[in-house]
């Protein structure tokens, strides 16, 4: 399928902005939808919306066989060992929290350590701060290279022999840095720590086994690859979500309950507390079903190829500041000598294009950057080298514009 094929399956790219054609820069926020995925979440709406698991009539039948056929396909997908390490989340966000809250709480204690880094999400910094002020335990930073890169020698630093947690995303949703999870996941187990990797910024773009980098839990959304909003996914080794407690209680999740007692079913469903997205994961098993049409390896060789044609595009305009290291996955953050990243985002949507302003829910990364913002071009399996060359040309306008004016 070739790129203009790909374009066509998505329909909210053939319009016009701004009296522009749309150029969409923003996928590490949000993807867009294709045909495929759309279909799928209407086509439950309007042939057999029922909840799952409850009743045996026809439509509640078919729904859970969509709903666990969602799951069975994460599974292969991430190449966990078996269904009952998938759990349905509300995102990535949520899924960390699971651990943080679930997992955390309940085996930290004073004097012990989580490592995470200075380039994490938000999502992957606040739930291990109150679970440090929770425990007693302490939060350690690994630090960066000059590049936004990390060295294995840093974390063999940082990871001691009281580390109980190491968290760290898989991809940068800032600079792009691929970071190395399935070395700190080695370096982590050989000081007894459990690794949790963030990989909502890797798993719509790579192929990602579990097995593999040997994560004890792993987490992503499905809304940035190609999936709906507000369902996500947590892997857990069985070992660990065995002996965890659920953090959210009430119907779907129980065995049995009594006036005072109750018990919880099986694994996943103890961790999926009511009814559950249904809709969202019949979607998102539609989205994994197109992303493997497509293959995880030419995405990926695609969006590399973008960002290093973006790199030579932009390295030589005046002004402009590139963060990142230059091996980097397709995620393009830069600044605009003197213009606000917020006019510099208003100023290329006038020209229909679509880029991300702000800190990007990574504070800390943006001190350590000694910045406030930064703008943020995101590519992926839509994006095209002509879309790259009208942001260069925007951006050449942006700064004509601004010295112009001011």
């Amino acid at each position: 399928m070739n790129i203009k094929e790909i374009r066509q399956l998505f329909p909210i790219l053939d319009q016009q902005v701004n009296g522009k054609d749309l150029v969409y820069l923003d996928s590490s926020a949000t993807s867009q939808k294709p045909f495929p995925v759309i279909e799928a979440v209407s086509t439950y709406y309007k042939e057999y919306n029922s909840n799952v698991h409850r009743g045996v009539h026809t439509l509640g039948t078919r729904a859970t066989d969509q709903y666990e056929g969602a799951r069975e396909k994460v599974r292969k997908f991430i190449n966990a060992s078996s269904i009952e390490e998938v759990i349905f989340t509300r995102g990535a966000t949520t899924a960390l929290n699971f651990v943080a809250s679930s997992y955390g709480r309940a085996s930290l204690k004073q004097g012990d350590e989580i490592v995470i880094t200075y380039m994490e999400h938000h999502a992957n910094i606040i739930p291990w701060q109150q679970a440090a002020k929770a425990t007693g335990a302490t939060l350690k930073y690994i630090p960066l290279q000059e590049d936004g890169t990390i060295s294995l020698a840093d974390v063999e630093a940082t990871v001691t022999s009281n580390t109980k947690i190491v968290a760290v995303m898989q991809v940068s949703n800032v600079l792009g840095t691929i970071n190395p999870v399935k070395e700190i996941a080695k370096i982590a187990h050989q000081s007894g720590a459990v690794m949790v990797v963030d990989g909502a910024q890797s798993t719509p773009h790579m192929k990602v086994d579990v097995q593999d980098l040997d994560c004890d839990f792993f987490a992503f959304s499905a809304h940035k690859m190609c999936g709906p909003t507000g369902v996500g996914v947590l892997y857990g080794k069985k070992a660990l979500l065995e002996n965890m407690e659920p953090a959210e209680f009430g119907g779907e999740m129980i065995d049995f309950v009594d006036l005072y007692e109750s018990t919880w079913k099986e694994l996943p469903w103890k961790f999926e507390a009511g009814t559950p997205i249904i809709a969202g994961a019949i979607g998102l098993g539609a989205a994994i079903d197109f992303l493997e049409d497509i293959g995880l390896e030419n995405i990926y060789k695609h969006e590399h190829s973008l960002a290093e044609y973006a790199l030579d595009k932009l390295s030589g305009t005046e002004g402009l500041t590139i963060y990142g290291p230059k091996e980097r996955a397709g995620i393009l953050t830069f600044n605009l000598e003197d213009v606000h990243p917020h006019d510099v985002a208003t100023v290329l949507d006038a020209e229909g294009i679509a880029v991300r302003a702000g800190h990007h829910c990574a504070q800390p990364l943006m001190k350590w950057l000694k910045v406030s913002a930064t703008a943020r071009a995101s590519f992926y399996l839509y994006n095209t080298e002509e879309e790259v060359d009208k942001l260069a040309d925007a951006l050449i306008r942006t700064k004509e514009y601004f010295t112009n004016v001011f």
